[in-house]
């Protein structure tokens, strides 16, 4: 499949919701009430804007179709430090580098919004194993290892990236 021409949006609507939805969902990597959290920041940031801590950057084709997100915010008590709650590329379109593109961008947000620390957290499940490695190549390194956190056998495995 031919890489399509994207940009990027900030602004969050309330179609956004079914999209995060669909997008979640077509990663076939996560369970129902995890989606149902992706749903959640989407709605908490349309009923408090940025006091909701959440922000959005929307990947969209040259049709304004979303085909990827991610959503990221300022850690509480922290003075530089943000996490990356949410990435995701529509599995049509993976594989074209847009993933990369995406989590620059949104460094690149996170930099200007005076963050330095970006934390991302994932699953140690073998489906996540391409999730694992797309962090490291993105110069993100394993911080900290939680055994059993999710479930048992099912580790949290937590990446940190300095940034500028």
């Amino acid at each position: 499949m031919k890489k399509p021409d994207v940009h990027y949006r900030e602004e969050v609507f309330p179609e956004d919701v079914l999209q995060v939805q669909r997008l979640a969902q077509s990663a076939k990597l996560f369970y129902p009430e995890e989606i149902v959290v992706a749903i959640e920041l989407v709605r908490e940031r349309l009923a408090k804007g940025t006091g909701s801590g959440y922000y959005f950057l929307f990947l969209e084709d040259e049709k304004n179709k979303v085909i990827g997100y991610a959503c990221f915010g300022p850690i509480p008590a922290t003075k530089e430090s943000f996490d990356l709650y949410w990435i995701v590329v529509d599995r049509k379109h993976q594989g074209q580098g847009l993933g990369k593109e995406l989590i620059k961008a949104s460094e690149q947000m996170i930099s200007s919004m005076g963050g330095s620390r970006i934390y991302v957290e994932t699953s140690s499940r073998e489906q996540y194993k391409d999730t694992q490695q797309f962090y490291l190549k993105a110069g993100y390194h394993e911080e900290a290892c939680m055994s059993d956190f999710y479930a048992p056998g099912d580790n949290k495995i937590i990446y940190l990236k300095q940034i500028s």
